[in-house]
C-alpha cells in the first residue's frame, strides 16, 4: 500500500524534564543511536516527515539533517507552556489527506508502526498499561475507543494515531483531546516504550536490544 498520501509529523519540541538529561528527549541515545534516528529509519518510505522542534531546536534540527535532508522543520516558541497538541497543529498546515501523530520520545516496534502507516483508515494506538498515570482509552465491542480517561480504560494512549487531515481542529492541549469529538475511532494495539523517567530509558534500551521484545 501506499504512503504517498500520508504525512508524519513527529512532535519533539519538549524539555524532557522528568529525564534530567538537560536535552530533548528524541536525542537521547537508545543503544548507540538518538532516538529521532531510529524514527527516522522507521519512515525512510515516507516522502513527507514534518518535525516539530523547540527546546534546544538547533541540536535537533543538525542531528536529523545528519541523516535525512528532506525533513520539514516547525517551530513550537511556546513549547514551555503547551502539550503535544500545539506542536502537532503546528505541522498541520498544507498536510496531505492523513496525518500520523508520533511523539518524539516514543519507540514503536517497527512493524507496528509500519501498519499504522499504511492502515486505509484512521486508527489509534493503544498498548497494555504500564506507565504512572496513564491516559486510558475505553474500547466498545467493535474494538473502537469510545473514550479517553484517567480513571478507566482496557489500553493506554500511545500518541501514535493516523486520522485524516480534514477532520482535525488545531488545539493546545495534548492530541487525545483533538480525537475527543472525533470518537468512536478503530484501536490498533501496538508494542511501544515511552521514555519518560530513567527507569522508561533503561528499560527501552534493553528492549530495543532485545529485537523490540520484552524479556522473557
Amino acid at each position: 500500500m501506499s504512503k504517498e498520501n500520508t504525512t508524519v509529523i513527529i512532535s519533539c519540541a519538549g524539555m524532557g524534564t522528568r529525564l534530567g538529561i538537560g536535552m530533548p528527549k528524541a536525542l537521547v541515545n537508545v543503544d548507540g543511536k538518538p532516538m529521532i534516528i531510529r524514527q527516522l529509519e522507521m519512515l525512510q518510505d515516507c516522502s513527507d516527515v514534518r518535525i516539530i522542534v523547540g527546546f534546544q531546536a538547533d541540536k535537533v534540527i543538525e542531528t536529523v539533517k545528519s541523516f535525512r535532508k528532506d525533513v520539514m522543520f516547525a517551530f513550537n516558541y511556546d513549547y514551555r507552556t503547551t502539550g503535544t497538541a500545539a506542536s502537532f497543529s503546528k505541522g498541520l498546515t498544507g498536510a496531505r489527506t492523513y496525518v500520523v501523530a508520533l511523539d518524539g520520545d516514543l519507540l514503536v516496534r517497527p512493524d507496528d508502526l509500519e501498519w499504522v502507516l499504511n492502515a486505509e483508515e484512521e486508527v489509534i494506538g493503544g498498548t497494555t498499561p504500564s506507565t504512572d498515570n496513564p491516559v486510558l482509552m475505553t474500547l466498545d465491542q467493535e474494538h473502537r475507543v469510545i473514550e479517553f480517561s484517567r480513571e478507566r480504560g482496557q489500553l493506554e494512549w500511545t500518541g501514535l494515531a493516523k486520522m485524516r487531515t480534514d477532520r482535525l481542529t488545531p488545539g493546545t492541549g495534548h492530541v487525545y483531546q483533538m480525537l475527543e469529538p472525533l470518537l468512536p475511532i478503530r484501536a490498533v494495539e501496538i508494542h511501544t516504550k515511552e521514555i519518560d523517567t530513567v527507569n522508561d530509558y533503561e528499560n527501552a534500551v534493553k528492549w530495543v536490544r532485545n529485537h523490540y521484545r520484552d524479556a522473557e
